[in-house]
């Protein structure tokens, strides 16, 4: 073990610990999600500390040695190694200087075992050297919005092999014609394949929205420090920290216009967090649509087949549940609880700071993922292997009271709604009352309703 000190006193570490005692008291205190920071996360913070060193060093605040050092340690944690040094839990108080903290302590620790130290010695300082001219405050939440980049573009892809699964399906369907319905009542034809177009156009304009919710991402608080007053640090640092990060990460990110308004506020999340939620909410009523579609396998609508996945009773024999679809409502459920809880957040800062960004994070973060990881199992079991039963479809089309439209432009609501009640008070077709009424022979009367059909 080795013992270290902060303005609380000494503290003991296990002697291959990179983190320190800052960390270990942050690990102590907040024992809360029982989860780590994401790789996205984690990654952004060293992504920021490494950007911070170049800059500092360009400025001559950091001499190259030291600057060279805390670089490779940075390369080394973004090429995967140290991740389970970073121990504090994503929830915690303190606005995330427990993850700041972290960051620097298991990034100067590396720095000093490159320089020919040992661990605990800080030949690399965590807050002089690997934290200078940057605060937790400008520093976590450009993290934040750097993570949020990563996981966005990877959902995006996700979200484009989902649409391009249900155009797919769109153009699979486009010759079985089945009832439409409004309010779950017979309203009139359609065609499946319309239905299908219809679901992949409301999910493509769903992802228009997180894509252009984005650009809030690249607007940075750094060089903010504490409350955007950019104490501590110099004029070269605030023109070049940014555009480091930007060309490092090849995203095009920039220096907000007006730190003090960029550390206090973080309505960025929120319109990320509100475009996330749109399109969980749009496609939690898709796979309602298909539950009910799919409902049967005697007693429901019988209009589609989805992919058998799992037994779905422990006491009824071959009962198959739409469990993906299931599956996907209770995702979105989740993803509008985060999104409630980042509105709190955002809107509980006070005066210069939001001290409850890590929180929003980490609402934020599960939301993306867990849209990400339900949308192309969503893709991969269900949508893709989805089938039409066409003759069923056309058996209820027929039965309904759907084709009694078909009738109006040549005899008119009034005599077409008498032709549906009688039909429904009598228990037969719409085409056998409209024949027997219209004093028309039956075929010539199915000859009408399919043209109206096929027009659909």
């Amino acid at each position: 073990m080795r013992r270290e000190k902060d303005s609380i006193g000494y503290i003991e570490l296990p002697d291959d610990a990179y983190y320190g005692v800052q960390s270990i008291r942050a690990y102590q205190n907040f024992p809360l999600s029982g989860t780590q920071m994401v790789p996205e996360m984690i990654n952004s913070l060293v992504e920021i500390k490494r950007a911070a060193a170049i800059a500092n060093g360009l400025n001559g605040q950091l001499d190259k040695r030291m600057e060279n050092a805390i670089v490779r340690a940075c390369d080394e944690i973004l090429e995967g190694q140290l991740h389970d040094q970073f121990i504090v839990d994503p929830i915690q108080g303190g606005a995330g200087t427990s993850a700041n903290m972290n960051a620097n302590e298991v990034i100067a620790n590396r720095a000093t075992e490159i320089l020919g130290g040992k661990k605990g010695e800080y030949i690399v300082h965590p807050n002089d050297h690997v934290n200078m001219s940057q605060s937790t405050n400008d520093v976590f939440p450009s993290a934040g919005k750097l993570a949020t980049v990563k996981l966005i573009n990877h959902l995006t892809v996700t979200l484009n092999e989902l649409i391009n699964a249900f155009y797919a399906k769109a153009e699979e369907f486009k010759d079985v014609i089945k009832l439409g319905r409004t309010q779950l009542q017979d309203a009139v034809p359609v065609r499946m394949g319309q239905s299908f177009a219809a679901y992949a156009s409301a999910l493509e304009r769903g992802l228009v929205r997180i894509v252009n919710s984005r650009h809030e991402m690249y607007v940075l608080n750094m060089g903010a420090t504490a409350i955007g007053t950019s104490i501590n640090t110099t004029r070269e640092y605030l023109q070049n920290v940014v555009r480091i990060i930007a060309r490092e990460t090849h995203e095009p990110f920039t220096r907000a216009e007006d730190l003090i308004d960029a550390t206090q506020n973080p309505d960025g999340f929120v319109e990320v967090s509100g475009a996330i939620k749109n399109f969980a909410l749009v496609l939690s009523k898709i796979a309602n649509d298909l539950r009910l579609l799919s409902s049967g396998p005697r007693g429901g609508f019988e209009e589609i087949n989805l992919p058998a996945r799992q037994h779905g009773s422990s006491i009824m024999p071959g009962k198959i549940n739409p469990v993906m679809p299931e599956a996907v409502s209770q995702v979105a459920y989740r993803i509008v609880g985060n999104d409630t809880t980042i509105a709190m957040a955002a809107e509980a800062g006070q005066l210069e700071l939001n001290a409850f960004e890590p929180i929003l994070l980490y609402s934020l973060f599960q939301s993306i993922t867990l849209l990400d990881r339900v949308a192309e199992v969503f893709r991969k079991y269900c949508v893709e292997g989805i089938t039409a039963n066409k003759e069923e479809c056309m058996r209820i089309l027929m039965n309904s009271t759907a084709v009694a439209t078909a009738l109006v432009p040549r005899i008119g609501y009034e005599r077409a709604t008498s032709i549906v009640k009688t039909a429904l008070h009598e228990k037969r077709t719409v085409v056998e009352v409209a024949s027997e009424q219209m004093g028309l022979p039956v075929d010539e009367v199915e000859v009408i309703f399919r043209e109206c059909i096929e027009n659909c």
